[in-house]
């Protein structure tokens, strides 16, 4: 029998290799993508930026001071989208056991591709090559015979490499390795193998499996299983999306509903673009709201038809927060959720007003735009702004 051949593919930075990409202006030079000040956080940074502690989720108030000299950009989720479905396409014509874990990683069961592709070496060698020289874009890989130990070797490929653990070299591997580096070793987990002695896996694979069963329960022993290298998941092919959404969270809350609405409808034709870029309708509309005190509310609202267009989903959203009204309190984040999504070809209903069809054939004009030109900016026009 084939030994079976995980492959991890992880992203360097994706966020800001992207930017820099598409600005090679910025190449050698700190940056981090995120909005300055406020309650914003960093998105990602450079692996320079990182060498001075800054790290992704910290706050862009401390960030800032670590590394002022860096260049602070501000982030274009829907290239970052885009770029993402690419890579993962690209995946799916290598083999269609992919599993997307978030918009910049994924496990590919190579297995079955092998008589086809070569080895998994020289497969994992043809992805990075693929992405580097069609995408223009840095990617580490990890390949070992399970999803748990790929998942380490990509981490320690990074950056822009890849590390290969064979089958018989896993215990090898592993026997140093801290337990902090494992899957569903959290602080209290890893206060709880300290308090037996515990500090490296390879300490775990030799512990009793009865006293981490009495100890953590079912917990210890899937930890047990892990530390000796042991993980029969399968690589599970990932599911269409079942929503697409999009929110803000204010530098300050908001309590003014022209502000909040003018968001709502920029949050809504991020949606409606998403939606159209994956060839997807929606039967509903969803907007979500977190109060000043993280309270928060949730509202949906089915549509009449499945649609695509930025204004049905922005008068739907609109309509929506119109009906909580008055605020209880003022608002710190705010969101749009395109829910119940559909294939277009059998949902979409043509309307049978000409302005509709108008502006539905505009949208449409715009994101080819958008295609042609990625750094270019086509928004409607109440979004515009004279310069200060």
């Amino acid at each position: 029998m084939v030994q079976r051949a995980v492959l991890h593919v992880d992203m360097d930075a994706f966020f800001v290799s992207v930017e820099l990409r598409d600005r090679p202006e910025l190449v050698n030079m700190p940056v981090i993508v995120g909005h300055p000040g406020g309650r914003s956080v960093v998105l990602s940074a450079s692996y320079d930026c990182r060498a001075r502690g800054i790290h992704s989720a910290m706050p862009m108030s401390q960030a800032m001071p670590l590394m002022p000299e860096a260049t602070i950009v501000a982030p274009s989720h829907d290239k970052y989208a885009k770029a993402s479905e690419e890579i993962m396409a690209y995946f799916r014509t290598i083999t269609p056991l992919v599993e997307q874990v978030s918009v910049d990683e994924a496990f590919l069961d190579v297995t079955g591709s092998m008589r086809r592709l070569g080895g998994p070496v020289e497969i994992g060698q043809g992805i990075r090559e693929h992405i580097r020289t069609q995408m223009g874009l840095p990617a580490s890989v990890g390949i070992a015979k399970n999803k748990f130990i790929a998942k380490l070797a990509s981490t320690y490929a990074k950056p822009d490499g890849m590390a290969v653990i064979a089958p018989e070299r896993t215990g090898e591997f592993l026997e140093e390795l801290p337990v902090s580096k494992m899957w569903g070793v959290g602080k209290r987990t890893g206060e709880q193998l300290r308090a037996l002695g515990i500090e490296t896996v390879g300490q775990l694979s030799r512990e009793p499996e009865s006293r981490l069963v009495a100890r953590m329960g079912e917990h210890g022993r899937s930890l047990h299983l892990l530390s000796q290298g042991i993980d029969d998941r399968p690589v599970q092919v990932t599911r269409d999306e079942k929503s697409i959404s999009a929110e803000h969270t204010f530098a300050e809350d908001v309590s003014d509903v022209q502000v909040l609405e003018s968001e709502l409808i920029r949050l809504s034709h991020r949606v409606a673009r998403r939606l159209r870029d994956h060839g997807k309708a929606a039967g509903g509309v969803g907007l979500k709201i977190k109060y000043r005190d993280f309270t928060g509310v949730t509202r949906s609202k089915a549509l009449g038809a499945a649609a695509d267009s930025s204004a049905t989903i922005s008068e739907a959203s609109v309509l929506l927060l119109r009906k909580l009204l008055p605020l209880t309190q003022p608002v710190r984040l705010i969101g749009v959720r395109a829910e119940r999504l559909e294939d277009p070809d059998f949902g979409l209903q043509l309307s049978l007003d000409p302005k509709d069809e108008k502006v539905r054939e505009a949208e449409r004009v715009a994101d080819l735009i958008g295609q042609k030109f990625p750094q270019s900016l086509v928004t409607p026009a109440r979004f515009l702004r004279p310069p200060d």
